[in-house]
């Protein structure tokens, strides 16, 4: 193994003993891969035709040992939509917040690195997103181009760009004075090659916490739209729909709400953990 594969296992290995430090962080994980676990094998688990097979004689069925999260008003297996829902919101939290991630920086880090006129016009329409809350810029975008899990996505990136932008820039900024960034300009080293050579991955802690800990708000987001019925619309079994379906049976048959809000809660609350733990675990200044 070359010395440089030697160094990068060495980094991997301190900032995994950094991260098991935290317990919080380490629950987060656990909680976080058995999510993981049951969108990626949930056709293994349980299959798709129960989310759409009706059966009027087992409507609003409580929980039991042949319904593990009971029945819905049409007598679908709730725990088959809940764990093919988690498809929905997991990949919308995560393709938004990656989507956001590289737009923003691109635009950061051009803003950040070039400056002046570049770093004034992308500053100065980045302000003007800013100024419309999230949630309301996402509903904007999906009553614009319409509702299906594509507007979604699109609409949600959108809201996350700005921040992304911001964060990255401040970061740029901050290591584009460096000495090697100056030992590479000397050498004739073109812009885009010191941005992503460079200037980047030496930023990259930020900026992995900060997306990490967005997609715990990509899924609430997506959850929020869905609920209102500006998102993923039924019978998909996204999480967010499955509440808003629930609302008139909250009363008498709560478990319809309680088990895709749980869901919804512990996806959310794994990722934040995580991202604390990462928090911890990428800070060069921690001291053991």
């Amino acid at each position: 193994m070359s010395n440089a594969g030697k160094k990068r296992n060495s980094q991997l290995s301190e900032i995994w003993r950094r991260y098991k430090k935290n317990k919080a962080a380490m629950v987060g994980l656990v909680i976080l891969v058995i999510i993981l676990f049951l969108a990626v094998f949930a056709d293994l688990i349980v299959p798709y035709s129960k989310c759409i097979d009706q059966i009027g004689a087992e409507r609003l069925q409580g929980p039991s040992l042949k319904h593990f999260f009971g029945t819905d008003e049409y007598g679908r297996d709730l725990f088959a939509r809940v764990i093919h829902g988690s498809r929905y919101s997991l990949f919308i939290g995560v393709a938004t917040s990656l989507m956001a991630l590289v737009i923003g920086a691109v635009l950061g880090a051009s803003a950040g690195y070039f400056g002046g006129v570049v770093d004034t016009v992308i500053c100065r329409i980045i302000d003007v997103f800013m100024c419309v809350p999230p949630i309301l810029l996402s509903l904007a975008v999906v009553a614009a181009l319409g509702t299906s899990m594509r507007n979604l996505i699109i609409a949600i990136t959108v809201s996350c760009i700005p921040g992304n932008v911001r964060l990255i820039r401040s970061l740029v900024l901050t290591v584009a004075e460096q000495d090697y960034v100056e030992a590479a300009r000397s050498y004739g080293t073109s812009h885009a090659r010191i941005i992503f050579r460079y200037v980047l991955p030496n930023a990259m802690g930020p900026i992995i916490v900060n997306t990490t800990m967005a997609i715990s708000d990509m899924i609430l987001s997506a959850a929020g739209l869905s609920f209102i019925g500006m998102g993923i619309q039924p019978p998909s079994p996204e999480w967010g729909a499955l509440l808003s379906s629930a609302q008139q049976y909250m009363f008498t048959s709560p478990y319809l709400l309680l088990f895709p809000g749980m869901f919804i809660m512990l996806s959310s609350l794994s990722f934040n953990l995580v991202g604390d733990g990462l928090t911890d675990a990428l800070d060069p200044k921690l001291k053991d």
